[in-house]
């Protein structure tokens, strides 16, 4: 049997609402997926003073057989032109120690393009895409296929190469950062 719900039910012992039920608008979804925890990565493309990137809790495995990433990047950030014209990302997994480099890619400070990896240090594998040298892992793809969908594309990547350090990684949740123990 199939429960409805009322706007709002409430726990008679302390008048707090058990459930929210909203519409099914984007500020209710956000609020949701607020809720969800995401592992926190930093997407690089680009070469020389073209050179970007943005944090995102949206970078996962589409399959590994045959290995694809997927990440789903806003059309109007400032990463999605670079992306589409260099033909090639990193993934960097990032753990705890980063939470200052996630905030620089996430555009906090104001940082932009390539003063954004500023402080740390970068290698590259097949594609030339930057790899954080001490990121928990770094994926190294080739755009297979790009999907615009409303605000969003939908980056495919093929892997051509994966970097190892091992770690734990770091975890974004209702608009804060967690480790994980």
């Amino acid at each position: 049997m199939t429960k409805q719900y009322a706007s709002q039910e409430f726990d008679a012992r302390s008048a707090r609402p058990l459930v929210d039920v909203l519409p099914g608008d984007s500020e209710s979804l956000k609020a949701a997926l607020r809720s969800l925890a995401g592992g926190v990565s930093i997407i690089t493309t680009g070469k020389g003073h073209l050179r970007t990137g943005a944090t995102v809790t949206s970078a996962t495995a589409l399959s590994v057989d045959p290995p694809r990433m997927l990440v789903a990047l806003n059309r109007t950030s400032s990463t999605w032109p670079v992306l589409q014209q260099a033909g090639f990302f990193g993934v960097n997994i990032v753990g705890p120690e980063h939470e200052a480099l996630a905030n620089q890619f996430a555009g906090v400070g104001g940082l932009k393009g390539p003063d954004r990896y500023n402080g740390h240090e970068w290698t590259s594998l097949a594609t030339g895409a930057a790899l954080l040298e001490d990121a928990v892992a770094s994926i190294d793809c080739r755009i297979e296929e790009a999907i615009e969908r409303h605000s969003h594309v939908i980056v495919i990547g093929a892997v051509q190469g994966v970097r190892l350090k091992g770690g734990r990684s770091l975890v974004y949740q209702n608009g804060t950062y967690h480790h994980l123990v």
